[in-house]
């Protein structure tokens, strides 16, 4: 079998899952904020350069998520799964909404986490992240998930220079390739944004004791640059690495090199809170 192969499916306890490479080493990848909780493509996007050391699991959260559920609640089923699928400590990567979940997980369930990346992520939305997802949520609810999808893409896009120009054409097209049907079942992306709306995770940052990366770009439309360092600065001896420049989610060379190197627990050798890319 080609471990280099993209896998979909469902974990025992109902997490959807992809998964892909070659390496020894599990790593679990808390995905970021979807319109459906299913196997789907793109979800290991971003993360190949992990293949060759990992066997990746990009994990989402389960389907048919009951109403005011927390991302507390989530973050037990990710552990449930730990102990149920790998009975033993991993190295977590959450992104975004992941991020999220992902320090509640690191907080409570210490005893399953080796070292945690906080990708694009922080201890609570920024106010702009928080209207434009309960705007998803709205059109979500109304029945309109392309609306809602071009929405978002609107907002993650660029807007000077000649992404004026691109990003409307953009949007129509990847709205029309990648936005759920009109039959999609969008309750999933309404629960885990409402849950997400009350993420405020700044007390409890000290909490978690893993070594901790926070990474991200200072252009990112969901949280702004203070949010990202009040989230290194809350846990004990975390790295912060903030692009200048860089939009959601931080991508690219210097992300790669970062990220295994903090992976591989080898000192950082971009030693700079506030680095060039």
């Amino acid at each position: 079998m080609n471990k280099n192969k993209t896998r979909y499916g469902y974990f025992r306890n109902g997490l959807p899952y992809a998964t892909s490479g070659q390496g020894s080493k599990p790593l679990l990848i808390f995905q970021g904020l979807m319109f459906e909780n299913k196997p789907q493509s793109g979800m290991l996007f971003g993360y190949g350069f992990l293949e060759q050391e990992y066997t990746l699991f990009s994990v989402l959260r389960k389907p048919g998520q009951p109403r005011h559920c927390t991302l507390k609640a989530m973050a037990e089923d990710y552990a449930d799964l730990i102990r149920e699928e790998f009975h033993s400590p991993l190295d977590i990567i959450g992104v975004s909404t992941g991020g999220s979940i992902a320090q509640y997980f690191a907080a409570d369930h210490p005893e399953l986490l080796r070292r945690l990346v906080i990708h694009s992520s922080a201890h609570s939305l920024g106010e702009a992240g928080k209207r434009l997802q309960l705007e998803l949520a709205r059109l979500a609810a109304s029945g309109e998930g392309k609306a809602a999808f071009q929405a978002m893409m609107r907002f993650i896009l660029p807007k000077s220079g000649i992404w004026s120009l691109l990003n409307p054409m953009l949007t129509a097209m990847l709205g029309g390739l990648l936005a759920p049907n009109q039959k999609a079942d969008l309750s999933d992306l309404i629960t885990t944004i409402e849950a997400e709306d009350q993420h405020a995770f700044l007390d409890r940052l000290h909490e978690i004791k893993a070594p901790t990366l926070v990474i991200a770009g200072s252009e990112d439309p969901f949280y702004s640059p203070e949010l990202f360092r009040e989230t290194a600065a809350g846990i004990p001896d975390a790295r912060l690495v903030l692009y200048p420049k860089m939009r959601h989610p931080a991508t690219g060379r210097r992300f790669s090199q970062e990220v295994m190197e903090f992976l591989a627990g080898k000192p950082s050798t971009i030693n700079r809170n506030l680095t060039n890319d």
